[in-house]
Order: structure tokens, then sequence, then C-alpha cells
């Protein structure tokens, strides 16, 4: 699974709302296109317990405080992904807020998403080239020394 977690200016009522637009019959997770799982999440149920102490200040910085909530948006192997990720992400920040992808720290917009960007290299949910990246590293690694 690869997880993107999303932090809408949108109140929960609103996310849930929409997320049972999209999944009828289902709730928390919600199975939204046949390749994405959403599940509400706090942060009284170790919410940033994984997080790298900078990713959380940048997440802090980008929203003006420390979001209580998210919405964790895990992704089927499965399937490649980006389209339904991309959609669901967009629709979720459509008055603000951020997301958080497996493969960077930064806290993309909805504008930064839709537009395509690139931050150190990486566009959000940008799985392809950071496994790219991370196997051209480990190919360059020195064999291991044997006696």
């Amino acid at each position: 699974m690869r997880t993107v977690f999303v932090f809408p200016e949108l109140g929960q009522a609103s996310v849930v709302a929409l997320l049972d637009r999209l999944s009828p019959g289902q709730r928390n997770p919600w199975l939204v296109d046949g390749c994405l799982y959403g599940e509400l999440t706090g942060a009284g149920e170790d919410l940033y317990a994984d997080w790298e102490p900078e990713a959380v200040r940048g997440l802090t910085r980008a929203c003006g405080r420390l979001p209580g909530w998210a919405l964790q948006v895990d992704v089927s192997g499965r399937v490649d992904g980006t389209v339904e990720v991309r959609r669901l992400t967009l629709a979720l920040l459509v008055r603000g807020g951020v997301a958080v992808d497996d493969y960077s720290d930064h806290p993309w917009t909805a504008e930064e998403i839709a537009d395509d960007v690139t931050v150190d290299g990486l566009r959000f949910f940008d799985f392809a080239t950071y496994h790219e990246r991370t196997r051209q590293r480990s190919d360059l690694s020195p064999p291991a020394q044997t006696s």
C-alpha cells in the first residue's frame, strides 16, 4: 500500500458527505474508484507517530497549525492509482488545505497538484521517480566484502 494524508480545509462532515457520495454503502474505510481506501484519523490516534520531525514542522508551517485530523488514503498496490488519488485529493482540497504523500515531506497544495509542479524533482504521488531514484542509489552501493 502507498499512502496519502489529506488535510482539507473542509470540515469533517463535508469530507464524510463527499466520501459517502463517492462510495455509497461503505464508511470508514470508504472504497473510492475501486483502489483507494479512505479512513478518517485523528491526532489522538497517533496520526503523526511515524512522521519525521521535519515533516511535522513543514505541515505545521503550511497549515498555520498542526491539524487535528486527516483523511488517510491508502492506494492499492495492484494498480497505478495516480489518476484516482489526484482526483480525490483535488476534490478534498477544493477549499484549501494540503496533502502529504509517502514520497516527499512536501505539503502539496491543490494548485501544485493540478499544475503538476515538481519539488526536489518529484511530483505529487510520484512513486515511479522515487523508486527509480532509490533503486539507482542502491545499485551504486559498493559490493559487500567477503572473507
